[in-house]
């Protein structure tokens, strides 16, 4: 376990200098204004304003925020993040706890899967930097904080992946199990706590790692379409000096990277916790 880990972790950093030599690189050799591939603009900027080097970055976390202050930029991305980690967890909560439930409903009754599902399936097509400003005003005439609904908007993308996940994971219970729990006269929801629920379990840990990043990605891009101040609002702050600046902007960026991995791995300590005593299946 402990070589695996250390693997996971020097496999992690070598991703992070391969992309670091693949910014450089393309920095060394790009066009600086940009280029078209078969008439196309898709090539990106490497001017020094559009791609900084990667050690001014670096640089640029110890350096203060505001000119004439001592905080340092990491200190304060550090303060965003933990803002907006803290509104992704309970939207990541409150995202699990629906999806979760609403996989259930639609296990128990297949005309609400049949009528409902396609509608969960259409609800992660509404662009979420729409929708933000429209939960913002509901919440405001509700007398909420700024904070719920931004959470809200989190669970609104986390829910999905679990939902889907959840459902697919109670249909897997082996078939000669449930006439077992049938020749019990175990009732549907017997069956579902001590069966259909943990086979279900490794299929609802992929959807929940899916969905802990969605709901960073929700509170992130509600931050900036509603002006909460986390991560995403210092994003969108910061790019308004990226002209002058452009090293600050991708603090932020390292924050909000820095949260979505915290996240991932809050899952991953989930994950060992209720597999640990999980028999391997065999082959």
């Amino acid at each position: 376990m402990i070589l695996r880990g250390l693997r996971r972790a020097a496999l992690f950093v070598l991703a992070l200098m391969i992309v670091a030599a693949a910014w450089e690189f393309y920095k060394a050799v790009g066009p600086e204004k940009g280029g078209e591939i078969l008439g196309v603009r898709i090539l990106p900027r490497s001017s020094e304003r559009a791609m900084p080097h990667t050690w001014e970055m670096g640089q640029r976390l110890f350096d203060p925020e505001v000119r004439g202050q001592d905080r340092p930029i990491w200190l304060a991305v550090l303060g965003y993040s933990w803002f907006t980690f803290r509104m992704a967890l309970v939207g990541f909560a409150l995202g699990c706890v629906f999806g979760m439930s609403l996989a259930v409903v639609m296990a128990r009754f297949s005309v609400v899967e049949r009528g409902l599902l396609p509608y969960v399936v259409a609800s992660q097509t509404v662009p979420l930097i729409a929708l933000a400003p429209q939960v913002a005003a509901l919440g405001g005439n509700w007398g909420l904080p700024k904070w719920m609904w931004v959470a809200a908007l989190g669970a609104f993308l986390a829910f999905f992946p679990v939902s889907v996940a959840t459902l697919k994971g109670l249909s897997t219970a082996p078939a000669a199990s449930l006439e077992l729990m049938d020749s019990y006269a175990a009732s549907w929801w017997t069956t579902l706590r001590k069966l259909r629920f943990p086979a279900a379990v490794p299929y609802i840990i992929p959807g929940m790692k899916l969905g802990a990043t969605a709901a960073v990605i929700g509170v992130i891009v509600s931050e900036v379409s509603t002006g909460v101040r986390g991560v995403g609002f210092a994003a969108l702050t910061y790019a308004q000096k990226a002209t002058s600046d452009p090293a600050q902007v991708y603090t932020a960026v390292f924050g909000a990277a820095l949260l979505g991995l915290s996240m991932f791995g809050l899952v991953v300590a989930i994950e060992l916790l209720v597999m640990r005593n999980r028999p391997a299946e065999a082959s």
